[in-house]
C-alpha cells in the first residue's frame, strides 16, 4: 500500500510540473516575440504610422479585397468603406476609389514618374526628387502600401470634386476614416494638402481626431 500511494501521488505532481513548463514557455514566447500572440488587434493594424520617418517593412503582407474597378483594399476595411460609399451615393454623390493598395514596385514607379516630370520642367535631379517627394512618398513610406488608405475622387459627369471632398470631410469619421493630409497639418505630416486621401483608423480614433482636429501623428503622440 505504501508504494502504491507514492505512485498515485507522482501523477498529479508530474501534471503540475508539465503545466508549469507549458505556461513558462508561453510567457517566454510572448516576451521575446510579442507580435506572435497579439494577432491583428485594433491597435496593431489600423493605427500603424507610415511616413518618411516610419517605414513599412518590405515583407509586409495583407489580405486584399478586389473592388469593381480593379483597385484593392485591405479586406478588414472593406465593409466600412462600402457603407461610406453607399451613404454618399444615397445622398446623390458619385464617387470612386481612384487608388487603393500599392505594391513596393508600383510606389517606386509612381515616384520615378513624378521625378521625371520635374526634370522635364528643367529642375536638377536633386530638386526634382525633393519636389516629387512632396506629392509621392518613396517606397516604404506610403500608406497605400498598407492597404487601408484610399484616394477617393468624384465622377465628374455626375458630381464635382468639391462636393465629394466636402462630404468626406464632414462624414468620413462616422465610418472610421480620416482626411490624412489636411491643409493645416502639412508642417506635421510633411505632405501637402490631399483632400482625396483617406485613411482608415477605426471608429474611436476617427471620432477623436475629427472632434479635436488632430492628424494621425498628433493623435499617436498624445497616446505615448
Amino acid at each position: 500500500m505504501k508504494k502504491r500511494t507514492k505512485r498515485y501521488l507522482a501523477w498529479p505532481l508530474a501534471l503540475i510540473l508539465l503545466l508549469a513548463a507549458v505556461l513558462f514557455c508561453h510567457w517566454a514566447v510572448k516576451a521575446v516575440f510579442p507580435a506572435a500572440d497579439s494577432g491583428s488587434g485594433s491597435e496593431e493594424w489600423n493605427l500603424i504610422l507610415v511616413n518618411s520617418s516610419h517605414h513599412l517593412p518590405r515583407d509586409y503582407e495583407v489580405e486584399l479585397t478586389l473592388l469593381d474597378n480593379g483597385e484593392q483594399v485591405d479586406s478588414r476595411i472593406y465593409p466600412d468603406l462600402q457603407a461610406m460609399f453607399d451613404q454618399a451615393r444615397w445622398e446623390g454623390l458619385d464617387l470612386f476609389v481612384a487608388a487603393g493598395y500599392r505594391t513596393w514596385e508600383e510606389q517606386q514607379q509612381l515616384l520615378d514618374e513624378k521625378i521625371a516630370e520635374y526634370r522635364e520642367e528643367g529642375h536638377s535631379n536633386a530638386e526634382a526628387k525633393k519636389l516629387a517627394r512632396q506629392w509621392v512618398a518613396e517606397p516604404g513610406a506610403s500608406e497605400h502600401q498598407l492597404g487601408i488608405a484610399v484616394d477617393i475622387n468624384a465622377d465628374l459627369d455626375a458630381s464635382s470634386s468639391e462636393e465629394v471632398y466636402a462630404w468626406l470631410e464632414e462624414n468620413s469619421y462616422k465610418y472610421g476614416f480620416i482626411n490624412r493630409y489636411p491643409a493645416d497639418k502639412t508642417a506635421v505630416t510633411g505632405i501637402v494638402n490631399e483632400p482625396w486621401h483617406y485613411r482608415y483608423v477605426g471608429y474611436e480614433a476617427a471620432l477623436e481626431m475629427y472632434s479635436r482636429g488632430l492628424c494621425l501623428e498628433e493623435y499617436l503622440q498624445e497616446r505615448e
